[in-house]
């Protein structure tokens, strides 16, 4: 009897196991990602280490990367007034030797445009958008470069081997060729990420 009764339990359990469909790949996938998560970090092409100028404390790392097919730099910056806002460029030399950095020489402007906003139409090849201190005289720094720059091709466009500054002023987007953003705070070599 008890043969009888195990053997009916083992039939029973087969029988149920054989109704349950069978596992597919798409079932042992990943799950999707959260639509609500962050994005995932590009990949950096380039980074710049701002060093202080003299006097100054301004220092910071950004990161310069393909985001959706644009140009894109990144990163934190500290020791600026609290609630000040910089001008913020990629200069024509990556030569930060002088004190002042002035040794990064003007703007980059392969093109040979007039200075203005990243928007306009006419702008620098080095022209971004300012940056903004926090009370605690941080900028987190997420935005645009210009899209006639690259990174890595080698040629005239190319930012690899460029000054970045960090402005003591706000650039007013309009003054030539300069955008009246005053001293240079720091400034930085804009290498190739390894």
């Amino acid at each position: 009897m008890r043969l009888i009764h195990g053997t009916l339990f083992l039939a029973s359990a087969l029988a149920l196991s054989a109704c349950q469909p069978a596992a597919t790949p798409a079932d042992t996938a990943a799950p999707a990602a959260d639509p609500a998560a962050p994005p995932a970090m590009a990949t950096p092409l380039a980074t710049a280490q701002l060093q202080p100028t003299e006097g100054s404390s301004v220092a910071g790392t950004i990161s310069f990367s393909l985001v959706d097919g644009l140009l894109r730099a990144s990163g934190d910056i500290s020791g600026l007034k609290p609630g000040s806002e910089h001008g913020f460029h990629i200069h024509e030399k990556g030569d930060c030797s002088a004190p002042d950095g002035t040794s990064a020489g003007g703007h980059f402007n392969p093109g040979n445009a007039e200075h203005g906003s990243i928007a306009a139409s006419a702008h620098h090849g080095g022209d971004m958008p300012n940056i903004v201190a926090d009370a605690q005289g941080n900028a987190h720094v997420d935005g645009p470069v210009a899209s006639s720059v690259n990174v890595g091709k080698g040629d005239a466009f190319d930012i690899i081997g460029r000054g970045l500054i960090v402005h003591a002023d706000a650039d007013d987007y309009q003054s030539q060729p300069t955008g009246n953003a005053g001293a240079r705070l720091a400034c930085a070599v804009i290498v190739k990420a390894e």
